[in-house]
């Protein structure tokens, strides 16, 4: 069994933290551009995350081609950069990788997390679009056995599949397992997990990936009832691509949410207002209209805009925004001006860029 997650890692994971899915930064011949690769971490830090999420969707899986070859070189930056962090940080940042592939890949890649120092590993499923839920049991207790992991429901119009209750029911039951992201962009299915957990018994961290819900995710108590007596579970927290941009703002919002959750009270209604207005953000950013096609170039558009890229190369040439997707990123700029951070980009990017 890999070795147990670090009691100071385990209290950040169940407080609940801002955990951006972390973008990758290319220069025009599609090669990686280091200097802004560590730029982009250096805002995050700075803007106040808990910790950081590499080598996953938004950071783009092509990254493990062996043509391309940057997985490692990555997760190297993240890893250098966190550790500059944390020298000066009284709580560590976690730190979370991607996992993908079928068990011999997926636990090639634990090992290489666990070989850079990485807290847990984000295991996608979807290179198992076939397999039973006996199956996808075991490949996961085969990755749980070299690195604690977080559980993933990836949306299948991202590359995921669809898991059933019964899979999530026996997942929670991995000792390994230290966090669930839940992100299908469906209230049935991130239902699924959370009654799972709760009958589970186990005190597993949940976070939204749902980026379309996300302050309603944040906001909600999700009550069942387990053995007759009333369960009650929270998603405390977001890993999430829509975080990697205006993420100061969205470190504020977490923090307006966990309070009002702490106070008991009703729901302001300008949160409600707000989950709308991030929701429809996320629209824009994520081309929700061309079913997602736009969504790794759109959040680029977004970090160029404030200086962050040089541009929103992806790593497939053919892969870019989405008809209208300018104009709605437009649109939500100029409708919601209070949800973007681009003052606080401007006062750090010098010393993001240069130091």
């Amino acid at each position: 069994m890999a070795n147990p997650l670090d009691e100071k890692i385990k209290k950040v994971l169940a407080r609940g933290t801002v955990i951006p899915a972390h973008p990758l930064a290319l220069n025009h011949e599609r090669r990686l551009d280091e200097r802004r690769q560590r730029a982009l971490s250096r805002y995050y830090i700075a803007a106040g995350v808990g910790g950081l999420a590499v080598g996953v969707h938004t950071t783009q899986f092509a990254i493990r081609d062996p043509q391309i070859a940057l997985f490692a070189p990555v997760l190297r930056l993240a890893a250098e950069e966190m550790d500059r962090a944390d020298r000066r940080r009284s709580e560590p940042l976690v730190r979370i990788a991607g996992i993908c592939g079928p068990t011999e890949q997926a636990t090639r890649e634990a090992r290489l997390l666990a070989d850079l120092g990485y807290h847990a590993g984000l295991l996608s499923l979807a290179a198992l679009k076939d397999e039973d839920d006996a199956a996808l049991v075991r490949h996961c207790r085969a990755v749980a056995e070299v690195l604690p992991i977080v559980g993933f429901y990836l949306q299948p119009a991202a590359g995921g599949r669809v898991l059933s209750y019964g899979f999530w029911r026996r997942f929670a039951e991995i000792e390994n397992v230290v966090a669930i992201k839940i992100a299908p962009f469906h209230r049935y299915q991130t239902l699924d997990v959370v009654r799972a957990v709760a009958e589970s018994g186990r005190p597993i961290p949940l976070y939204t990936g749902n980026d379309d819900n996300i302050v309603m995710d944040l906001l909600t108590p999700f009550s069942f009832q387990v053995d007759g007596s009333a369960a009650e579970l929270r998603i405390v927290g977001g890993l999430l691509g829509h975080w990697s941009v205006w993420t100061r703002r969205a470190v504020e919002l977490l923090q307006e949410c966990q309070a009002v959750v702490q106070s008991a009270g009703p729901v302001p209604p300008q949160l409600l207002r707000k989950s709308v207005q991030v929701t429809d953000s996320n629209a824009a950013f994520f081309d929700a209209p061309n079913k997602f096609a736009g969504c790794i170039a759109g959040l680029h558009e977004v970090l160029r805009r404030q200086g962050l890229l040089e541009n929103i190369t992806c790593l497939d040439p053919h892969e870019g925004l989405g008809p209208g997707q300018m104009e709605e990123i437009d649109r939500v700029y100029r409708e919601y001006p209070h949800l973007n951070d681009d003052a606080f980009v401007a006062a750090g990017l010098d010393e993001w860029l240069n130091s």
